[in-house]
């Protein structure tokens, strides 16, 4: 693509198409907004994993018709999650189609096991979460949440606001 030699070209091909790529990432996130890569939902997850992915094989490219492609694919993702996003606010099926649950795992110190089974969550992997949050003991724990992302929330005080819990299954 650049030069005669294999090893120079590799070099060329590696360094110049990945700072294209990311530079074309850059300008899309700019275009579509920061939450493209906000991992809010799901979907914002698989986005961010499909970005890498298609990043490395731009930089890897052997022709540039296989190079604009990949950057045709990015294009279209962030174009695809943007209306996706847009759509979810104006149809409740379709935010229910497309978006996960919160599942509260624990409340007002008490494990919720039906919950953990239902999420397939390990109690061990729960109170590892809650080392991490620096819960001295369950009794500080207000609430657990499996997040939409699979992430894990800790909750911890006195007293939760009631409206945290809202669309939380089994809140």
């Amino acid at each position: 693509m650049f030069f005669d030699g294999p090893i120079l070209d590799a070099l060329a091909k590696g360094s110049l198409l990945s700072a294209v790529g990311i530079t074309w990432i850059i300008l899309l996130v700019r275009v579509v907004g920061l939450r493209s890569f906000s991992k809010m939902t799901n979907f914002d997850f698989v986005m961010t994993v499909a970005m890498g992915s298609l990043l490395a094989g731009a930089s890897q490219s052997q022709e540039w018709a296989g190079f604009l492609q990949t950057l045709t694919a990015m294009a279209s993702l962030f174009a695809v999650q943007y209306g996706v996003s847009r759509l979810r606010r104006w149809s409740p099926r379709l935010d229910a189609l497309v978006q996960n649950t919160p599942v509260l795992l624990m409340k007002d110190g008490v494990i919720l096991h039906d919950a953990l089974r239902a999420t397939r969550v390990a109690e061990e992997d729960l109170i590892a979460k809650l080392r991490e949050a620096n819960a001295l003991d369950f009794s500080s724990v207000r609430a657990v949440v499996l997040e939409t992302t699979g992430d894990i929330s800790v909750l911890r005080g006195d007293h939760v606001d009631e409206a945290l819990f809202k669309g939380v299954a089994d809140a």
